[in-house]
């Protein structure tokens, strides 16, 4: 489930990038990518 909503935000990402819409895939981008650290501190 967790690998694919970053698969999900990171074609968002790609998308945005490559197309300017803005700076609200990119901040998505990092709320995913600190849940995902903090999942693997907590081992599961």
């Amino acid at each position: 489930m967790l690998w694919t909503i970053i698969g999900i935000l990171l074609i968002a990402w790609l998308v945005g990038f490559l197309f300017n819409i803005g700076n609200l895939i990119h901040i998505l981008l990092v709320i995913a990518l600190i849940v995902f650290i903090a999942r693997m501190i907590r081992g599961r």
